[in-house]
């Protein structure tokens, strides 16, 4: 193919740089607004029209399927079908890929199940309820959370030691997780850290599959590389020990995702895990104004694990812009009242709402703000929130699309056999149990053979009969045809209908969009496992609405206009985060910041209030010490006299300005244990390292105190 230089010639040196630099490993530092996705895009393009790669020869990941949509839409433009062929997708996804051709070799048949979370969490609370355990007093949450934990770092329970186990119910979360495998594999089902680490495994115990990969990707491209776990970077590793060349891009600044496991120093570390490998920095901003740029560069220079860079405006113009307003309110409910009628009065000035953004720490924080918005009569969308694939209709719905699919999906026939009621109860339930049990069956097949009066039994018996049914119209008719006529024919949307609430009509609109969603799908396998694959980062905003959302959710977009409300001591940075990782939170709470900062093109408003109610209780609050890290020349400070603060930058200064904390760099350092002996430091998070013990002891993590350097 021929390639369009025009491309190459939209692009600045260091861009141009990063797109041509072709052979060998490559850290694209890239900031915020600097246009890491053209890099991503023309690189994969100048790889096909050089030759230097077929298609299928590529791996690009990246971490949401919005980012992987819009690059597969942008390589079309510039590659035409060709953008079909690359593997381009999120880290799940190729896993799912990966793992669809070879899951037998995992022990999985071809048509296996993704659970989301909320079948995750139903099927642990099952088997801690069948090991008699009170899930109120150990919330089957928390051990998902351990599960996961373990699965981001590539751990299958046989490779979890005991010293990796946890006190959680009285140390039983390895156990649970023995048992949590096995129910999956019986259920011909992964989850989410299932597709990560089952590829991972299969490449380690098949090394003749690995081989294979390693020579079709010539060349691999990682989007967001600062995100990544530990399981997903040796992941990388592996692949790309076949021909060197991987690119990775990312913003050790806006690292922000350590409680779901990943780990900055993956991109830290790019210069010693891949010799040779060369850094290109992206620092010339296409979003903000100096003002704005000059604020985060400021703030986040502040951090100590950083390999640095500066963002600059295309004109080098600090002064460009609008200063940061910092505003002081007297409490929480005058701060969400006066901001939103700054956004009514920007809405009638002609900026559109879907143009600003509120952006808070904590989710409670939206509250005070949409209350305040219904009053002002002001349309909305609250990202985060409860969200269209989560709601108990379409759960439902997607229960029974599932079981068409799959019979063995037990998860999914608990759902949806009693709903609408057809006599089901706790009695027959437990009779299906028992005989699946003893027979080494599905529940659906356990119809069958259960010891059942004959009224449940019938009304089982048609069920079955209705699902098989389904099943064959699969063969002849689409999606969306099949979904409705089983909602028909099961009662499903007449039992909503009989309801005659406001509620149930909104329902039955949900369940026909749901339908109507179908006919862009040529199977009903292919819609569930689009479904699957869902995240947080995926939704989407229709309309003219103002956005309301997390800092966390916020990262990779814009807005004209970001308000940052509620910068207070123990809101942000978050008290949580400092208890239990010290500095290293402190740091991840300044990258927040940055985040949050860098989302605005135009203006960006920051605010603090001397009360607040949190959790139900009032409480008096102090400025976040982010405020005092700010470069005064580009601030518009504005106190609120009823607090007691003037209109001086000066006077909103906090109480631990002056005593910068400068964090012990342990990581490499060789220490002493009195029961463990000698070993070397791996990670450190705040007082808590995780060390490598020579003498048998392997990794632990301990208390800083309890070590002695040598």
């Amino acid at each position: 193919m021929e390639f369009d230089t025009a491309y190459l010639e939209t692009l600045n040196p260091e861009q141009y740089q990063a797109v041509t630099t072709t052979e060998g490993p490559l850290l694209v530092l890239s900031g915020a607004g600097t246009g890491k996705t053209r890099v991503l895009i023309t690189r994969i393009a100048y790889i096909l029209a050089n030759g230097l790669a077929h298609p299928w020869q590529v791996l690009a990941v990246t971490f949401t399927n919005k980012a992987a949509k819009e690059m597969q839409e942008r390589l079309a433009q510039m590659v035409g079908a060709m953008a079909n062929d690359v593997w381009l997708g999120t880290f799940h996804r190729i896993g799912l890929k990966i793992l669809r051709r070879y899951g037998d070799l995992v022990n999985l048949d071809k048509n296996f199940i993704v659970l989301d979370a909320d079948d995750q969490e139903r099927l642990l609370k099952n088997i801690m309820k069948e090991c008699l355990v009170d899930t109120k007093q150990y919330p089957p949450a928390d051990l998902l959370d351990i599960i996961q934990h373990w699965k981001d770092k590539g751990l299958a329970p046989e490779s979890v030691t005991e010293a990796q186990n946890t006190s959680f119910c009285e140390g039983r979360s390895l156990d649970f997780y023995r048992l949590y495998q096995k129910r999956l594999n019986e259920m011909n089902a992964v989850d989410f850290g299932d597709l990560l680490m089952l590829p991972l495994l299969l490449f380690q115990s098949h090394p003749e599959i690995l081989a294979e990969y390693q020579h079709r990707f010539q060349y691999i491209l990682v989007d967001e590389y600062q995100d990544t776990n530990v399981a997903q970077y040796m992941l990388l590793r592996l692949l790309a020990k076949g021909s060197n060349n991987i690119c990775c891009v990312g913003d050790d600044d806006q690292s922000i995702y350590s409680w779901r496991g990943a780990n900055v120093d993956n991109l830290l570390n790019f210069e010693k895990v891949f010799p040779g490998a060369q850094i290109i920095r992206l620092e010339t901003n296409y979003r903000s104004t100096g003002h704005i740029l000059a604020s985060a560069s400021t703030l986040i220079a502040n951090n100590a694990g950083r390999l640095g860079k500066t963002l600059r405006t295309t004109d080098n113009n600090e002064t460009a812009g609008e200063l940061v307003v910092v505003q002081g309110y007297y409490n929480g409910l005058e701060e969400a009242t006066e901001i939103v009628q700054k956004i009514e009065d920007e809405s009638r000035a002609g900026t559109p709402l879907s143009k600003m953004a509120v952006l808070v720490r904590l989710s409670f924080l939206t509250r005070e703000f949409e209350d305040a918005l219904v009053k002002a009569n002001l349309p909305y969308r609250i990202i985060g929130g409860f969200k269209f694939y989560e709601r108990e209709e379409i759960r439902d719905v997607v229960a029974y699309l599932r079981l068409v699919v799959n019979q063995g999906d037990d998860l999914a026939f608990m759902r949806v056999v009693n709903k609408p009621r057809r006599g089901v109860g706790d009695k027959v339930v437990e009779a299906l149990h028992q005989t699946a049990t003893e027979r080494h069956i599905s529940l659906f097949e356990a119809i069958n053979y259960a010891p059942l009066k004959a009224a449940p039994l019938k009304n089982l018996q048609a069920f079955r009969e209705m699902i098989l049914d389904a099943k064959k119209q699969t063969e002849a008719l689409r999606p969306a045809q099949v979904a409705k006529s089983l909602m028909q024919l099961s009662g499903y949307i007449a039992m909503w209908q009989a309801e005659k609430s406001l509620k149930s009509d909104e329902r039955i609109d949900n369940i026909y969009e749901l339908i109507n969603k179908l006919e862009d799908y040529a199977s009903l396998e292919a819609f569930i496992e689009e479904v699957s694959l869902q995240t947080e980062n995926d939704e989407q905003v229709t309309g003219d609405q103002l956005v309301v959302m997390t800092l966390h959710a916020s990262k990779g977009l814009e807005f004209d206009k970001v308000f940052l409300p509620a910068w207070e001591e123990e809101i942000f940075p978050h008290k949580k985060a400092l208890d239990e990782t010290g500095e290293a939170g402190l740091e991840e709470e300044r990258r927040l910041a940055y985040v949050g900062i860098t989302r605005a093109r135009k203006s960006v408003h920051i605010s603090y209030a001397s009360n607040r109610r949190v959790y139900g209780q009032w409480v008096n609050a102090l400025p976040s010490r982010f405020i005092e890290e700010l470069p005064e020349d580009h601030i518009d400070c504005r106190g609120n006299r009823r607090m007691g603060y003037g209109m001086q930058f000066s006077d909103i200064r906090a109480p631990w300005a002056a005593e910068k904390v400068q964090p012990k760099k342990r990581v490499g350092k060789r220490v002493h244990h009195d029961t463990f002996g000698d070993g070397i430091v791996l990670r450190e998070e705040g007082d808590r390292l995780e060390v490598f013990f020579e003498g048998g002891a392997g990794l632990k993590k301990v208390i800083s105190r309890f070590l002695t350097e040598i």
